[in-house]
């Protein structure tokens, strides 16, 4: 609708994640060469964490898309299930020949093959798990139960646990002290500083196809910073109604009033 007023070709602050538009903060790359270097070297268990709408999963979406041909991923979305449900994703990411009623140590026994047959061929497999902070304690048991799948020196199983802060509060209770020793790294992406939120808003508008990148001006984007707390999917709320409001009224560049008026009507706090 305010494309051709603002002269993009595309969308710039849509909500859903998409792979071009991803903005390489500093915390953003430190997270990805902690996936790079867990699944390198058989690390095991690695935790990523981010507040709501920090690009958790874009990040994990990135990660795969470079992953080579000697990488199988097994990407679970949905934290919310039972035991045998974890079990049938695994069989159906490893493309296992199992009955629905295959017994646990049948399951256990078919993946552990496999984890082997995929090493001693140079492979490496890879679970990951979105939103691990909603994992029922159950599921995370056996997550524990499948890093004990090893050779004398490497694991056979990579595991990425990715979830809200707090994930590392599900890890401190104490039934899963077992399962927080195994994890080898830690890594959590960051908000955007104000500095970082006028690089992201300049770089999507960059991307989007904008002959003009400054269409926020300083003190919007400082509002921006401010009200969204860093938060990139909030930036992206705020930015794309701004766009709106500021096409409605005719206004080529975006100040702090459009953003003030934006606020109030995402019921966002108000900066001081």
């Amino acid at each position: 609708m305010y494309q051709e007023f603002y002269k993009l070709r595309d969308i710039p602050f849509g909500l859903t994640p998409n792979l071009n538009y991803i903005f390489k903060t500093e915390s953003y790359l430190e997270v990805l060469a902690n996936l790079r270097y867990g699944i390198s070297t058989n690390k095991g268990l690695v935790a990523v964490t981010g507040e709501v709408g920090m690009g958790k999963t874009t990040a994990l979406r990135s990660a795969i898309q470079k992953f080579d041909s000697r990488i199988l991923s097994i990407y679970i979305f949905n934290p919310y299930m039972t035991v045998p449900d974890f079990y049938s994703n695994i069989a159906t990411g490893l493309r296992l020949q199992l009955s629905r009623s295959a017994a646990k140590p049948e399951l256990l026994d078919a993946i552990g093959q496999t984890l082997i047959t995929r090493h001693r061929k140079g492979l490496r497999t890879v679970l990951i798990i979105d939103e691990a902070h909603g994992l029922p304690t159950k599921v995370l048991e056996e997550i524990r139960l499948l890093s004990n799948f090893e050779t004398n020196s490497e694991k056979l199983l990579q595991i990425i646990l990715c979830g809200q802060p707090e994930l590392g509060d599900v890890l401190r209770r104490p039934e899963l002290r077992q399962l927080k020793q195994r994890i080898s790294l830690r890594c959590s992406i960051k908000p955007l500083n104000e500095f970082e939120t006028g690089k992201y808003i300049r770089f999507r508008l960059k991307v989007a196809g904008a002959e003009r990148v400054n269409i926020f001006s300083s003190d919007a984007v400082e509002m921006i910073a401010q009200v969204s707390s860093g938060t990139p999917r909030v930036i992206n709320n705020i930015c794309d109604n701004a766009l709106l409001y500021g096409y409605t009224a005719g206004r080529e560049t975006i100040d702090r009033s459009i953003i003030e008026e934006v606020s109030e009507t995402l019921e966002l706090p108000m900066a001081m």
